[in-house]
């Protein structure tokens, strides 16, 4: 079985972020105007800005995404656009996605990181728990059908 290997962003990838994210979006729940903005805009809204993007690359094929996007003002960071292609979910992928950006907030000295989500999205939902993280009060909601926010403190 081939490995699954984590990748940080490079340029190259920007059309992998786009078809992962767009096909996980359109399928679970619906495309904002926010995830348009991360979306077209990766280098600007998410790099430049202190954030980290990364992929899973299996069999030489770019399988899976997520993006840990720096808060503004604060000792943390935002879990955003976790999205594995369908054909390899049950590969626990999404788990290796999470444990990179675990690892890199760790680096990076931050003190959480939160996430916003549906209720909707059990499996997600699941993986994150598994992770120690925790419901907390809905706030600085970015997005329109987010209406559950977790947080797991570092």
């Amino acid at each position: 079985m081939a490995e699954v290997l984590i990748v940080p962003y490079n340029s190259e990838y920007k059309e992998d972020l786009k078809r992962l994210s767009y096909e996980w979006l359109e399928k679970y729940v619906s495309v904002e105007p926010e995830d348009e903005k991360i979306i077209n805009n990766p280098e600007e809204v998410v790099i430049n800005c202190g954030g980290f993007i990364f992929f899973a690359k299996y069999n030489n094929e770019i399988v899976g995404t997520v993006s840990l996007i720096k808060l503004d003002g604060e000792n943390a960071f935002e879990l955003a656009k976790l999205a594995v292609t369908e054909k390899y979910q049950g590969l626990k992928i999404g788990r290796r996605l999470m444990e990179k950006c675990i690892e890199v907030a760790k680096l990076e000295g931050a003190s959480k990181i939160v996430l916003f989500t549906n209720h909707k999205l059990t499996a997600a939902i699941e993986l994150y728990k598994k992770f120690g993280f925790s419901f907390v009060s809905l706030e600085n909601i970015k997005y329109l059908e987010a209406d559950l926010k977790m947080e797991l403190e570092i």
